[in-house]
């Protein structure tokens, strides 16, 4: 077999640079077209933001490492209408919670960092859950109620209670592009904010966004 000329290398270099150049174009597209607007550019990992406690004292909450995608609404953004069922069939809607600040998390049975950041939210619905607060988990799931339940029940988040979207509508209507997924939202039923991936929602930082989101409301 005979080598390559001196001529030819560098015609094979430059196709190789330009394959390599192509597969970080078609890369960085996919990554635009999965992250889509409402996941923003992600922030400083050190970035903080400034909050209030519901007794008057500011202090920093650093929404760094998992929480470091968290999109603010400013103002708040009204949100589309969503129905789903609740763990006995009865219709609910967004609308049902007006007047309570709530934590809407979509998952799916199928999805893995789903039951991974589940147990976190179920501890966080014990701790901050009241007439004022819930963590409204909400399944996108076609297999229906028993299999929903039956993943509450293998991640022991007994706190939550059990909503469902067999449709799988409700993502798209929120312009949600991938699961996990979790919209912050007020008490008028307006967008505070939303992460999308997994976060460990019972962290310092996590309570104090909440704790934020609860002070102005009152």
């Amino acid at each position: 077999m005979s080598e390559d000329t001196p001529s030819e290398r560098p015609s094979l270099l430059m196709a190789l640079g330009i394959l390599g150049l192509s597969a970080l174009i078609g890369f960085a597209a996919v990554y635009v077209t999965l992250g889509g607007s409402d996941n923003g550019a992600r922030q400083d990992k050190t970035a903080k933001t400034q909050t209030q406690a519901p007794d008057g004292k500011d202090y920093k909450a650093d929404l760094g490492g998992d929480l470091a995608g968290f999109v603010e609404k400013s103002p708040p953004a009204p949100l589309a209408k969503v129905t789903f069922e609740d763990g006995n069939g009865k219709s609910k809607s967004l609308a049902d919670f007006r007047g309570k600040t709530i934590l809407l998390n979509l998952w799916a049975t199928w999805c893995a960092p789903c039951k991974a950041e589940m147990p976190s939210l179920d501890r966080l619905q014990s701790q901050l859950g009241s007439d004022k607060f819930e963590v409204v988990a909400l399944a996108l799931d076609r297999k229906g109620r028993n299999a929903a339940q039956a993943f509450l029940d293998d991640t022991k988040s007994g706190n939550l209670k059990l909503y469902i979207d067999p449709t799988v509508k409700a993502g798209a209507r929120l312009n949600v592009v991938g699961l996990p997924a979790t919209v912050l939202i007020d008490t008028q039923g307006r967008e505070v904010g939303r992460l999308v991936g997994p976060a460990e929602w019972d962290s310092p930082a996590a309570i104090a966004l909440i704790k934020r989101a609860l002070a102005q409301s009152n």
